[in-house]
Parts: C-alpha cells; sequence; structure tokens
C-alpha cells in the first residue's frame, strides 16, 4: 500500500505541474516549484516541468515556417532538456536506490529491465500526453471522424495511466520485499562529454 501511495503521489504532482504550466502556456516561463528543494516532491514537479516544457519545444520545432536560426536554437535548448531530464531521472533513481538499500534480495531475485526512476519518467510524459489528447478531444473546429479518433486514443491512454500506475507500484513491492534487485546503469551519455564527444574534443580527420 504503501508504495501505491507513492505512485498516487506521483500522479498528483504530475496533474497539478501540468496543469500549472498551462496557465501560461509559455515555454519561458519560470518555474514555481511549490515544494521543498531536496525532497522527493520537488523533483517529481520539476522533472514533469521538464517534460511539459519539452513537449511544446517539440511542437514550435516542427512549424514548416521556422527560422532555420531559430529552429538551431530550439534544436539546442531540447538537446539541454534532454541532459536535464537524464540528470533528473538518476538523482530519482538515487532516492531509490537509498530507499531499499537495507533490503537483502533473496536467493531468486529477479532483475528488472529499467530502473523505477526511468518507469516514472514514462508516467510524467503519460500525463503530458494526456492532457493534449484531452485538448484535441475538445476541439470544436474538427471532423466527427477525427474527434472520435481522438476519444479513441485517449481512452487507451488512460488505460496505459491505470496500467502503468499498478506496475510501478508492483514494481516497488517487489524492491521492497526482496523480489527484485534494485539496480540502476546510469545512461553515461558521451555526446554531451567534450572530453567524450569527437567534435567537442577536436578529434583530427572527423569525417573523412
Amino acid at each position: 500500500m504503501v508504495n501505491m501511495n507513492f505512485v498516487a503521489q506521483c500522479n498528483r504532482i504530475f496533474t497539478q505541474c501540468v496543469a500549472d504550466y498551462h496557465r501560461t502556456d509559455d515555454v519561458d516561463a519560470p518555474i514555481c516549484n511549490p515544494y521543498a528543494e531536496g525532497t522527493i516532491e520537488y523533483d517529481l514537479y520539476l522533472k514533469n516541468w521538464i517534460d511539459t516544457v519539452q513537449w511544446h519545444l517539440e511542437d514550435i520545432i516542427r512549424d514548416p515556417q521556422i527560422e532555420p536560426k531559430e529552429a538551431l536554437v530550439i534544436k539546442r535548448r531540447i538537446d539541454k532538456s534532454n541532459q536535464d531530464r537524464t540528470d533528473l531521472v538518476e538523482r530519482i533513481d538515487s532516492y531509490f536506490l537509498t530507499l531499499y538499500q537495507g533490503v537483502q534480495p533473496k536467493a531468486n531475485a529477479r532483475i528488472n529491465t529499467e530502473s523505477p526512476a526511468w518507469a516514472v519518467d514514462r508516467l510524467s510524459i503519460l500525463h503530458v500526453k494526456i492532457w493534449h489528447m484531452n485538448e484535441q478531444v475538445e476541439r470544436k473546429d474538427v471532423s466527427e471522424e477525427q474527434h472520435n479518433k481522438c476519444v479513441a486514443k485517449l481512452a487507451v491512454l488512460n488505460e496505459q495511466l491505470s496500467d502503468l500506475t499498478t506496475s510501478i507500484g508492483q514494481l516497488l513491492d517487489d524492491y521492497a520485499s526482496g523480489e527484485r534487485i534494485m539496480k540502476v546503469y546510469r545512461q553515461m551519455k558521451m555526446y554531451n562529454d567534450p572530453s567524450l564527444n569527437p567534435v567537442l574534443y577536436g578529434k583530427k580527420g572527423l569525417g573523412d
């Protein structure tokens, strides 16, 4: 029950954050995180804010009339957002590592395909998808056929939300009981690291 309460908390915070963003619907609006810095609630809110802003940046950059210079600026901003997102997911995983560090895995304990924070990442993005699909359902300037398609898609997204909520809770239960081994592999992305990306450290002959 404790773990399901945590996932319910995630859902509440993500719902709150998406609504907060759309009060201005501005990718440059300052974030007003209502939670204390250093808490898991703060990180969850920040995680969803990053996802929501990036969703809109991805919309903007697909404007066929966008100026190339503006597109490059936005592309660089999306790249930074992706790195911030990864760093934050890994920080949330550190929270889970600390939370379950005292659990002794059972002899037959299994390893999961993804860490709990990456599952929470999918949950956060799903909330952004649901908000925007609901927006499409409420449009009055579309055909009945398009409206019905969006209604069907929204139903699938809500089903995914229910299933993902349950599965994350079950995953955390397994960690708490030792049924699964709490294990995290850092992303170690190379292209943002000036010591690992050959373009950034000036490797000669690149592209020859």
